[in-house]
């Protein structure tokens, strides 16, 4: 099984490449439209928020998931 992800991009360069149709490649690697048109969007907070849990598990390694989520949180 190939992941969705790989699946779209085999379908991006299938349109580049060969210049077929955006809808015939999403049917030929079963691939929603709406898939094959997400952007995904960063945002600037998101980078901040991982900067925080990687130096807060540094910190404290013995803390879990949970408990880092409710730090970050507040």
């Amino acid at each position: 099984m190939v992941k969705p992800s790989l699946r779209r991009e085999m379908a991006q360069k299938a349109v580049a490449h060969v210049r077929c149709s955006i809808r015939l490649a999403c049917v030929t690697f079963s691939v929603s439209e709406s898939c094959y048109r997400y952007l995904g969007k960063l945002n600037s907070e998101n980078a901040e928020i991982a900067d925080l849990l990687v130096r807060l598990t540094h910190h404290q390694r013995n803390w879990g998931f949970g408990l880092c989520f409710c730090i970050c949180a507040t």
